[in-house]
């Protein structure tokens, strides 16, 4: 019933948050547009994000595609919506692709991120005190934590990517195996506070296992810092995809990812402006609405912080 209260008062003191509801509603229908996205490339020869079309090459937003063009070489519905790149390929095929790998790559690399971090944080918390040696199982987690976060993340990133074959999976994996160690902290901490409680020396006095005390009474009460962390991940996953593919090493041509949409713009910025500023808008909304929909549940899940 408490739970039950909370989660309630949460939800209504994240809707009194004009911002973050927006940020919600626009990831909801971005999620949307890339799904039915991905089904259309599946299914139409006209939002074939690798057709080349050179005979259309750099066409502007709403365009009308040339007469020479075949007619299995028109674009959607006859216009090229959001123009097209030097090789006359579809901006609006390739920017639904790219959508649909970057939110992929974003909510895989987070789940990895969430697993491993919800993992070492609940170990370092709960069972912190037990030892090993002459060292306490938190001490040695939070040093290895601290080893971790000294490295700088990106380059981390980028020289594991730099010696293993250019994969979207290996992406996803790396980067949420070096995206965890906020959520392992934030996560101990949680566990810190809670394993006093009443209601866990009462389960304990009760002879439950601490695997289902951890599980069953601590985690949910730590949720709300762990979605926070989980929005924060997903928008910082985005943006590193789009820079090593930007960089040349993320996710590889022909396949479409806003990172090397961008790059391919980069020559053609004062020529094409829209091949450069579309990707880099999409790119710009995405993570601004994920870091704006994390700051709503840090607000409302905290009762110290909720707007009057």
């Amino acid at each position: 019933m408490i739970e039950t209260l909370r989660s309630s008062d949460t939800w209504r003191a994240f809707r009194r948050d004009r911002m973050a509801v927006c940020a919600l509603i626009t990831l909801v229908m971005l999620a949307c547009i890339a799904v039915l996205g991905s089904a259309a490339i599946e299914t139409s020869q006209s939002l074939d994000p690798a057709q080349i079309r050179l005979a259309d090459k750099l066409r502007a937003p709403l365009s009308i595609p040339s007469a020479r063009l075949s007619n299995d070489l028109q674009p959607f519905l006859g216009v090229y919506w959001l123009g097209t790149d030097d090789l006359g390929r579809d901006v609006l095929a390739r920017m639904l692709q790219g959508a649909t790998v970057s939110l992929a790559i974003g909510f895989v690399a987070m789940a990895i991120a969430v697993a491993v971090g919800v993992l070492i944080g609940s170990i370092a918390g709960y069972f912190g005190e037990r030892r090993i040696g002459p060292f306490s199982v938190d001490s040695l987690l939070m040093r290895f934590t601290d080893v971790m976060l000294c490295f700088p993340s990106f380059f981390l990133v980028l020289t594991v990517i730099a010696l293993l074959p250019s994969n979207v999976y290996y992406i996803m994996v790396i980067l949420g195996l070096t995206g965890w160690m906020g959520i392992a902290r934030f996560v101990r901490a949680e566990m810190l506070s809670l394993r006093e409680r009443e209601f866990v020396l009462a389960a304990r006095a009760c002879a439950i296992p601490s695997w289902r005390i951890v599980t069953v009474h601590l985690l949910p009460n730590a949720l709300g810092p762990i979605l926070v962390s989980a929005t924060i991940t997903v928008a910082g996953a985005i943006l590193t995809e789009s820079a090593l593919s930007f960089l040349g090493f993320g996710v590889q041509p022909p396949q479409a990812t806003w990172g090397n949409v961008l790059a391919d713009g980069r020559a053609y910025i004062f020529d094409a402006p829209w091949l450069f500023f579309i990707p880099g808008a999409a790119i710009f909304i995405v993570v601004l609405a994920f870091n704006l929909v994390g700051e709503g549940l840090r607000e409302a899940s905290d009762p110290r912080l909720r707007r009057i």
